[in-house]
């Protein structure tokens, strides 16, 4: 029997998107996907004012759930703390009823400055992209959720000066399609440190 087509939410947060270089590219490359909600939060919720209600009826309405960002301090920009914190409620996505969930499969597509070296034992950050993002794999796995490994693009800045921001739409939009008609295993996304890993070669953005 023929898998129906995942619908996908993207949700977006850049604090200074007119100064972005990368991340604009990605969300507008994402806008061209069928299938895929893309949700601007700093626009949408300029005061934080985040309308709970909408935000669960749009998880419920979706089957993957991404969040994408550029890595501010470590973490996300600070609008996606506030939507954690208010829009996953005990009941809704985890606690004994809170099944809204269940089986959904979670993302990070991010940027970061430095280059990939520096993300490891011994490097300038220490830590590999993997354990920084531990808190957030952890969110999805209480709301009972399927996390797979991030989408990241490092040294975005030298990235910005060379010919990898082109190569590395097309993969995400690849990424993104696979995700929504089913083309990778589960296992397949959760065995790479990246979810990069999976589409490693220039990709047909129509493929």
């Amino acid at each position: 029997m023929e898998l129906s087509s995942r619908k996908i939410l993207l949700l977006f947060a850049h604090p200074s998107l007119d100064r972005s270089q990368i991340n604009r590219k990605l969300f507008e490359a994402s806008q061209e996907i069928e299938g895929v909600t893309c949700v601007d939060l700093y626009y949408e919720y300029p005061r934080y004012h985040i309308d709970v209600d909408r935000e669960q009826q749009r998880l419920r309405e979706h089957e993957v759930v991404i969040f994408m960002f550029p890595l501010y301090w470590y973490s996300t920009p600070s609008i996606l703390k506030e939507w954690q914190d208010l829009v996953l409620e005990y009941g809704f996505a985890y606690g004994a009823n809170g099944w809204a969930l269940q089986g959904k499969l979670f993302l990070c597509a991010l940027t970061a400055g430095a280059p990939e070296s520096a993300f490891r034992a011994g490097g300038e950050n220490h830590y590999r992209i993997e354990e920084l993002l531990r808190p957030i794999e952890q969110m999805a796995v209480t709301c009972r959720m399927q996390y797979l490994p991030p989408f990241a693009l490092f040294d975005a800045i030298g990235s910005a000066q060379s010919n990898r921001i082109q190569q590395h739409v097309r993969q995400w939009q690849a990424v993104l399609r696979g995700l929504r008609e089913h083309r990778f295993e589960l296992s397949e996304m959760q065995a790479g440190f990246k979810l990069n890993d999976i589409v490693r070669q220039p990709m047909d953005p129509e493929g």
